[in-house]
This record gives structure tokens, sequence and C-alpha cells, in this order.
């Protein structure tokens, strides 16, 4: 029985397997709060200011609960709809204090949520992960947290050092490479980031990596080089790694709000975008960004990093998102 179960456990892909582990150890929910800390608190006390006293929802108190939703960033659009429907759900007595306000606007977000896109789930075998996004987001750090994710969940990992514009990528990935005993595969500033990525699959095909991810420069203000330059890689990848299960992860920094949407949009125009990781989530009281980029976008949020240590990253699940993002 207990080979049965083992056998039943293997057969799960890495993120499945590790999505459950979290949950049975409760690390999910901490890390979610935490990360969710700043939007949440400013959140719980506007809105108890908003319908402190009241019996009802007026027109007066649901213009202001739009403006503390909007202040998040959750976006005008997605602020309206959720005030909106609140307003059409209402019961009187539903609406008295706070934490009823609350029940129903997490439901409602919920809901919401649940009817964005969504990531295509990754199956067995071995899988190719380019990650984008402009210097500065985290990038790197985020590949990390990737990494490790993998890695805890008994993966065979490896590393491509694909930004050889800055030798400060270089060494940074490096360094979180020799911290989690990962190896990293580079070559000297100013490289082809095309023959970095083909010396690194070759190297997984060679040692049996199941997760190979791939750092990237990431100028927009040189855009056509930027195309030129990831549509090189992709062209090497589609010919040595064809067989493999492939995505493009996009990194957004949380704390520069809706700049993040431009340039999202901007990367997406450059290369198919699978998902999104939305970094320094912590560092920002506007964590309603999931929200407006999944919204927005049509593009689904995969990760998000609620601190600096190489464990801050949990999943984006929309119920649970929704439940620590409003208290």
């Amino acid at each position: 029985m207990a080979d049965e179960k083992k056998n039943d456990t293997l057969e799960l892909s890495p993120e499945i397997r590790f999505a459950e582990e979290e949950v049975q150890t409760g690390g999910f929910w901490n890390k979610l709060k935490k990360g969710l800390f700043k939007t949440q608190t400013e959140l719980t006390e506007r809105i108890a200011s908003a319908v402190d006293n009241k019996v009802a929802l007026d027109d007066r108190t649901l213009e202001y609960l739009e403006e503390v939703l909007i202040s998040t960033d959750l976006g005008v659009d997605t602020s309206l709809e959720l005030v909106e429907r609140v307003k059409k759900n209402a019961l009187r007595d539903q609406v008295k204090d706070p934490s009823s306000l609350h029940k129903m606007l997490t439901d409602e977000m919920a809901d919401l949520l649940w009817e964005l896109p969504r990531a295509r789930p990754l199956g067995r075998g071995s899988t190719l992960t380019l990650v984008v996004g402009i210097n500065g987001v985290g990038k790197t750090t985020s590949i990390a947290k990737l990494a490790r994710r993998y890695q805890m969940a008994g993966e065979r990992v490896l590393l491509a050092a694909g930004d050889t514009f800055r030798a400060a990528a270089i060494e940074q990935l490096s360094i979180w490479g020799d911290r989690l005993g990962i190896e990293v595969v580079k070559q000297a500033q100013g490289s082809d980031p095309a023959a970095v990525v083909y010396d690194a699959i070759q190297a997984a095909k060679a040692r049996r990596v199941t997760q190979l991810l791939i750092d990237t420069a990431g100028r927009l203000h040189t855009k056509d080089h930027l195309m030129a330059e990831l549509g090189k890689i992709r062209r090497v990848i589609d010919r040595e790694a064809g067989d493999w299960q492939r995505r493009t992860i996009l990194v957004l920094d949380a704390t520069t709000g809706q700049n993040a949407i431009a340039q999202a949009r901007t990367f997406s125009q450059v290369v198919p975008v699978d998902g999104v990781l939305l970094a320094k989530l912590d560092g920002t009281a506007k964590g309603g960004m999931a929200v407006a980029v999944a919204r927005e976008l049509r593009l689904p949020v995969l990760y998000l990093g609620v601190g600096e240590k190489a464990e801050d990253l949990v999943d984006f699940r929309p119920r649970e998102f929704a439940a620590a993002l409003l208290g």
C-alpha cells in the first residue's frame, strides 16, 4: 500500500507536488499573508472607515469604496466592476459592518478572478523556462526562487545566464547558483546569448536536467535589438529543445504599479508570454496589481514573490489571494 502511494506521488508534476506540500505545512497561507500585509492593512482600515456606523451602502459610500480599490492598483475597470457586483448583490443586513463587506468583496473578487485566463498546466518531462523582464524588476532573484522551488520538489535544475549584456547579471545569477548548489551555464560579458542558450540545452541533455531556467536581457529602450535577440534565442530553443515543454514567464515589479502594465504590453509584443511572475509584492501597498495584470492584459498570473528569501515564492490562487488581500 505504501509503495502504491509512493508511485501515485511520483506521477504528479513537480508544481503540483510542491503546492500540496505547501498546503500541508501551512507555508503557502503564511507567505501570502506576509506578501500582502501592506495592501491588506490599508484596505482593511479604509473599508472599515467607509462603512463605519452605516446600515446600508449609499452612493457616497460606494464611490469611496471605488477609490479605495483603485488605490491598490486593481485598475479602474476592475474596481468599478467589483463595486457594481457588490451593489447589485448586497442585501441590507449584509453590509452593516466591515466584516460583512469584506466577505462580500472577497467572494466577488474570487469569482472575478476565476473568470480570467488560466495557465496551461505542465505535465511530466523536461521543461525549459525562458524568463524575461526589464532590468531591476527582480528577474534574477525570481529565477533563483523558481530554481529553489523545483529543487525542493526533487527536480534536476540548471540555470543559464543569457543576459550577457550586463556583467552584474551573470555574477548575480552565479552567486545564487553557488548558494543553491545549482550549476550555471555562462559565458563572458558580451557573448552571444543564443550561444549560451545552446550550451545550456546541450548541458541539460547530458546531465538529464528536468528544469532549465534561462535568464535574458531586458533592454526595452532598444526594443528592436531585444526582439532580434529573443527571436534568435527562440530559434535555438525550437531547434535544440523541440521536444521539451517550453514556456516564457514575464517578471514584473509590483512596486511600480501601472508602469508594470505598460512593460507587460511591450514585452507581449516582442515575445509570446505564457504567464506572469509578480515580484516584490511584499514591498508595496498596491497588491491589486496582480488582478490588474490578469484582467487588463489577459495574462495568467502564475507566481507571487513575497519576500527576499529563495523560498519566498507562492502560486497565485484566486480565492486565497482574494481572502488575503481583503483580510
